[in-house]
């Protein structure tokens, strides 16, 4: 490729998100953009391929769909060109299959001229209205340049601090995040012990896989959480109103102290258990119980404070605090899973273009209603690295379509798929009304038609 090429806009990360960008933006006659992925190939969370384990959002949520219901990409022409249709019709479930969403995205992925595989950006410069990006490949460096960015870079296997001596420290213990569980499988299978910390869909798909084959391998199995107790994910059809253009409004709207906190509180929206797994572990525990006590705790209300290992005795020793009691007890285990989640982490190859970039009064990306946080409106993009600004969507596969098209209309200039406006039935602000019924200071609204709109 000509590196005098100007690129309208360079996607930088290979994720579900900046595919499908890839997708949606392949059929728009004169837009001429690049996505740049430094891997070989398309593979989502391979440690976390486990046989039976589902996405929690139905296959709607695809990368085009709620765009563009026609696109060739897809999910259902997917299983149409790959003659699984009707066996997913007959199969009577919403719910793709992860491993079948990971080789959906690597069917897309693999017609898309405009990705380029291998390619790791190492530099970004701005020069004179273009970004110059330093490209490493298997051929060699070069320069592409690009009128704006699309950060699709997506987030990093996040470990506790208190865990850190053990992960980073290069102990020699059994270790290890999430990411790498179906790698490692077979080391922590034997292991005497075994202990998974945290609550969230990872854990438990972890804990129970685990806990089948607890009598074959002889293993004790811990449980461990800092919340209160295992929470589902909250699936109901208003809270999943939530997952809309109207609610991003209210949340985008909001100061962003009151975002941060709601943040906080709002975490079994999109970080709890699959109701029907938390029932699964149950029934499975209850099964094995028939033929005594299960080698299994599950411990809730526990805060990982510390953890050390001993070179001697192969053990971990992991500090724990009950903090309803506010009680400190230890946990000994030879191998620790931490399924504690993931952050965003910026690239280092922004450091050439501080200047270019909005941030906030904790130094964070300023994201705009539009999903860019450049100093100039339009002129840098996020993917999933706006969650203080647009809320608990963020990581959302159903909410990525939305995204995707309004960022389109952004660098086109035009509305390229139609932008959604009002979804939800119910209103998330205060609603615009008058003062009726001679009441002062009160507003009023006047049935479902007013907050449809």
């Amino acid at each position: 490729m000509n590196h005098e090429t100007v690129y309208d806009f360079a996607a930088i990360g290979l994720g579900p998100f900046n595919l499908g960008l890839a997708a949606l933006s392949e059929p728009v006659k004169g837009l001429n953009g690049i996505f740049l992925e430094r891997r070989d190939s398309f593979d989502w969370h391979p440690g976390m391929m486990l046989e039976p384990a589902h996405l929690q959002v139905p296959f709607m949520a695809d990368l085009v769909t709620l765009a563009d219901p026609t696109s060739p990409y897809s999910f259902l022409n997917f299983l149409k060109q790959t003659g699984r249709l009707y066996r997913f019709y007959i199969r009577e479930n919403f719910y793709p299959l992860r491993a079948e969403y990971n080789q959906y995205c690597q069917w897309v992925a693999g017609q898309l001229p405009a990705i380029r595989f291998g390619s790791d950006v190492t530099d970004v410069k701005y020069d004179g209205g273009v970004y110059r990006l330093t490209v490493s490949s298997s051929t060699g460096t070069k320069v592409l340049l690009a009128r704006r960015l699309v950060l699709g870079t997506g987030t990093s296997p996040y470990v506790p601090a208190s865990c850190a001596g053990i992960v980073d420290g290069g102990s020699g213990g059994l270790v290890l995040h999430n990411a790498d569980y179906l790698s490692r499988k077979s080391e922590l299978q034997a292991s005497r012990s075994i202990t998974v910390v945290g609550s969230g869909q990872s854990a438990a798909e972890i804990y129970y896989e685990l806990l089948q084959e607890i009598d074959v391998y002889g293993y004790q199995l811990n449980w461990v959480t800092r919340s209160g107790r295992f929470f589902p994910l909250e699936y109901t059809k208003l809270t999943l109103e939530m997952t809309s253009p109207e609610y991003v409004d209210y949340f985008h709207s909001l100061p962003s102290e009151q975002r941060d906190g709601l943040i906080k509180s709002q975490k079994n929206l999109y970080k709890g258990i699959n109701s029907e797994l938390i029932d699964a572990i149950y029934d499975l525990l209850y099964t094995k119980s028939l033929s005594g006590m299960v080698d299994s705790q599950l411990l809730t209300h526990s805060s990982l404070n510390d953890a050390a290992w001993d070179r001697a005795t192969g053990v971990h020793t992991l500090q724990l605090r009950h903090e309803e009691h506010g009680k400190d007890y230890t946990l000994e285990s030879e191998a620790v899973v931490l399924a504690t989640g993931y952050g965003y982490r910026e690239p280092a190859f922004l450091a050439g273009i501080q200047d270019r970039i909005a941030r906030d009064s904790q130094g964070r990306f300023d994201v705009a209603r539009n999903y860019s946080t450049g100093v100039e409106p339009g002129e840098i993009f996020v993917q999933n690295a706006e969650l203080h600004t647009h809320g608990f969507v963020t990581p959302d596969l159903g909410m990525a379509a939305y995204r995707n098209s309004c960022i389109l209309r952004d660098i086109t200039g035009r509305e390229v798929y139609p932008v959604e406006r009002s979804i939800a039935f119910q209103q998330f602000g205060a609603p615009e009304g008058h003062a009726g019924s001679g009441t002062s200071g009160h507003t009023s609204v006047s049935g479902l038609a007013r907050a449809a709109l």
